[in-house]
C-alpha cells in the first residue's frame, strides 16, 4: 500500500525533461511510482488531487545562514514557505561548532555584526550545550521541518584552536595540526564540507577582521588536502574580489584550492547588472581560467533583485556610509535626540553626500527612496511614497521629511531604496547567467541580514517573475536549476529529481500565482527581536521524505526533515564527477 498517491499534477521531474501529467505514489519516505494519470492501481492510506498543480522535487537553497535560527526555529522560515526542503547551513566561515560555550560571546557578537542577527536573539536562544560538530548536528535529530547539511566554518576552528590570539598567520606546526585535526573530526562527524571567507567586508564584533581572514594560502591548502582525502562534497569560499572584481593572486587562490581539494568550489555572490558587463566577464572568467588548469570554480548567483531597506534602529546599510557610524554609538533615545536637531541633520546630510562615500551616494538619493513601514499613525497614509513625494507635500527636504518620520517612529522606520538593476536588459541579462554552467543559481543568506531583505524569496521570484512574467526561462530548466543542479554538485544522494526510487521531497506550487509577497516587520525571533519576513502565495504544499511539512499554505506539526551527514546522506564529488554532470 502507498502511503501517499498525488493525481493530475503536472510533473516536472528536476532534470529539465519536458512537464508530463503524472500520478506519484509515495511509500516510507520514498517515491514509489511514476506513472500516467490514472494507471496507477495500488491503493493509498491518502490520496490528494493536484491538478492543475506542478509537482517537482523540493528547491534546495546551499548558501544559507540558518545555523542559529534552526534552533528555535525548525522550519528555517519562511524559505520551508518559498518551497525549499533542503537547506546548507554555515557559509563564509560563520558556523557555531565545534567551537565550545567559552567562544560564545565572540561569536554571537561575530554574527550580530557580519551577518546581522540580532544580539539579543542569540543570546537568549542559543543554550552552547556542545563542544563538537558531532554534538552540534546530534540536536537536530528528530528536530526539523526541513532537511538542513552544515559546513565546518573556518572562523570557528580557528577561534577553537586559538582563542583570543587568533589573529595571527605564523601559526606554530602544533596549531595547525589542531586546525586540521577539527576539520577532519567535523568532516568524520557529517560535516558538510569546509567554508570560509577572506573578505574585507566581514568585520566580527569588535570590527576586526573575522577570524578566517588572517588565514594565509598554506593554510587554506592544506585544509583543503584533508577535504581531497575525505568523502565531503563541499568546498565554499568569499574573497575580497567576489564584490569588488577578482584580483589574478585571488583567482590563483581559488583555482589552487579546487585541484588541491579535488572539489569544485563556489563563491558568493555574483552579482548581475547590465551596464557593467566588464565586471561580470572579470568574474566569470576566473572559471574559465580554472577550467583551463582542471579545477571547477563557480558563482553563486540570485535570480532577483531584492530591495534593501535601511533602518536607523538597527543602522542596516546605513552603517556603510562613511562616518555615520558614529550616530549608531548612542544608544536609541540619544540618537532619537540627535536626529530631532539640525546640527546631527546636516552633518549626516553632508557625509552621505561627501565624494568619500563613492558609489554608496546611489543609494542616499532620499528623494527616490520609499517609506514602506511606519508605525506613527499621523504618517500612515504615506505608506508606499517616496520621501520626495512626502517632502512635497511638506514643503520640506526628502531628508528632513525623511527623519521627521523616523524620530515619530522611535526609529523604527522601515525605509527601502529604490530597485537595483531592474530594467529589461538586466533582466535578460540575469536569465542569460542563471542558465550558465559556470554559475549555480542561489546565494539567498537566508538567516541573515534580517533588517535588510528577505533572501529566501529566491525561488518564488524566480518562477513568478523570471519564468511566468517574463518567459526568459523555460519552467523546466528554471526547477532543474534550483533542484537536481545544487543537489549534484552538492552530492545529495537521491534528492533532486522526482523519480522512482528517488527520496520523495516534493514542492508542488500553482504556475499561475506562485509568488512572493512584500516583506514586512515582525517581532518573533527570541527576546522580542524584529525581523523582515515576507510570505509566499501559490505554493500549498510541501513534502519532506515523504511526510508533509507545509500542507494548504501551513506548517504542520510534524518534522519530518533529515540531519544530512556527510557519506550517510551524501556522495563524494570530484572534479572529475563534476564534470560529467
Amino acid at each position: 500500500m502507498l502511503d501517499l498517491l498525488l493525481t493530475g499534477g503536472l510533473l516536472v521531474d528536476g532534470t529539465g525533461a519536458p512537464s508530463v501529467l503524472a500520478d506519484i505514489g509515495v511509500r516510507d519516505g520514498r517515491i514509489a511510482v511514476v506513472a500516467a494519470p490514472g494507471s496507477i492501481t495500488e491503493t493509498a492510506t491518502e490520496t490528494l488531487d493536484v491538478t492543475g498543480l506542478v509537482v517537482g522535487p523540493g528547491f534546495i537553497d546551499v548558501h544559507t545562514h540558518l545555523d542559529a535560527q534552526l534552533l528555535w526555529d525548525s522550519t528555517g522560515s519562511p524559505s520551508l514557505q518559498h518551497g525549499c526542503t533542503t537547506v546548507v547551513c554555515g557559509n563564509c566561515g560563520f558556523s557555531l561548532a565545534p567551537s565550545g560555550p567559552e567562544q560564545a560571546d565572540y561569536l554571537t557578537l561575530m554574527l550580530s555584526r557580519v551577518e546581522s542577527m540580532p544580539l539579543a536573539a542569540l543570546r537568549a536562544a542559543i543554550d552552547w550545550t556542545w563542544t563538537s560538530f558531532d554534538e552540534w548536528l546530534a540536536q537536530f535529530d528528530g528536530n526539523l521541518s526541513v532537511n538542513a547539511g552544515f559546513l565546518v566554518g573556518h572562523s570557528a576552528l580557528r577561534r577553537a584552536v586559538l582563542g583570543d590570539d587568533f589573529a595571527r598567520t605564523d601559526l606554530t606546526e602544533a596549531e595547525r595540526d589542531a586546525i586540521l585535526t577539527l576539520v577532519r573530526e567535523s568532516l568524520d562527524a557529517g560535516a558538510l564540507g569546509f567554508s570560509t571567507s577572506l573578505s574585507t567586508s566581514h568585520l566580527d564584533g569588535q570590527s576586526n577582521p573575522v577570524p578566517s581572514r588572517y588565514a594565509g594560502a598554506e593554510e587554506m591548502l592544506a585544509i583543503a588536502d584533508v577535504v581531497r582525502n575525505h568523502e565531503a562534497p563541499v568546498m565554499q569560499i568569499t574573497v575580497a574580489g567576489t564584490s569588488s572584481g577578482f584580483q589574478q593572486d585571488e583567482v590563483e587562490l581559488l583555482t589552487d584550492i579546487s585541484l588541491r581539494s579535488d572539489r569544485p568550489i563556489n563563491w558568493n555572490v555574483l552579482m548581475v547588472r547590465a551596464d557593467d558587463r566588464a565586471y561580470l566577464d572579470r568574474q566569470l572568467a576566473a572559471s574559465d581560467y580554472a577550467s583551463e588548469r582542471g579545477a571547477m570554480v563557480l558563482a553563486l548567483s540570485p535570480p532577483n533583485s531584492n530591495a534593501m531597506r535601511m533602518s536607523f534602529e538597527t543602522g542596516a546599510f546605513l552603517y556603510a556610509i562613511p562616518g555615520w557610524g558614529e550616530l549608531f554609538r548612542y544608544g536609541p533615545s540619544e540618537r532619537i535626540d540627535a536626529l530631532r536637531g539640525t546640527e546631527w541633520r546636516d552633518r549626516l546630510q553632508a557625509l552621505a553626500q561627501a565624494p568619500e562615500a563613492g558609489v554608496i551616494r546611489g543609494r542616499t538619493q532620499w528623494q527616490l527612496l520609499t517609506l514602506r513601514e511606519t508605525w506613527s499613525a499621523r504618517n500612515k497614509e504615506w505608506e508606499g511614497h517616496t520621501f520626495g513625494e512626502i517632502a512635497a507635500a511638506r514643503n520640506t527636504t526628502p531628508f528632513d521629511a525623511m527623519i521627521d518620520i523616523v524620530v515619530d517612529d522611535e526609529l523604527r522606520t522601515g525605509i527601502e531604496g529604490p530597485p537595483m538593476h531592474v530594467t529589461d536588459a538586466d533582466w535578460a541579462l540575469r536569465a542569460d547567467v542563471l542558465c550558465d554552467p559556470r554559475v549555480i543559481v542561489g546565494g539567498s543568506d537566508a538567516g541573515a541580514h534580517v533588517d535588510m531583505f528577505v533572501g529566501a524569496t529566491y525561488t518564488t521570484s524566480f518562477l513568478s517573475e523570471v519564468v511566468r512574467e517574463r518567459a526568459l526561462v523555460a519552467l523546466e530548466e528554471a526547477v532543474r536549476l534550483i533542484t537536481d543542479r545544487p543537489a549534484r554538485l552538492y552530492g545529495l544522494r537521491d534528492r533532486g529529481r522526482v523519480a522512482e526510487g528517488w527520496i520523495a521531497d516534493l514542492t508542488i506550487f500553482d504556475p499561475a500565482t506562485v509568488a512572493n509577497l512584500p516583506a514586512v516587520t515582525v517581532a518573533d525571533l527570541p527576546a522580542g527581536s524584529s525581523r523582515l519576513i515576507a510570505e509566499a502565495i501559490g505554493i500549498p504544499h510541501v513534502i519532506v521524505n515523504g511526510v508533509f511539512a507545509l500542507r494548504d499554505g501551513q506548517v504542520t506539526d510534524a518534522r519530518p526533515g533529515t540531519t544530512l551527514r556527510t557519506g550517510r546522506d551524501t556522495e563524494r564529488v570530484s572534479l572529475a564527477s563534476a564534470r560529467s554532470e
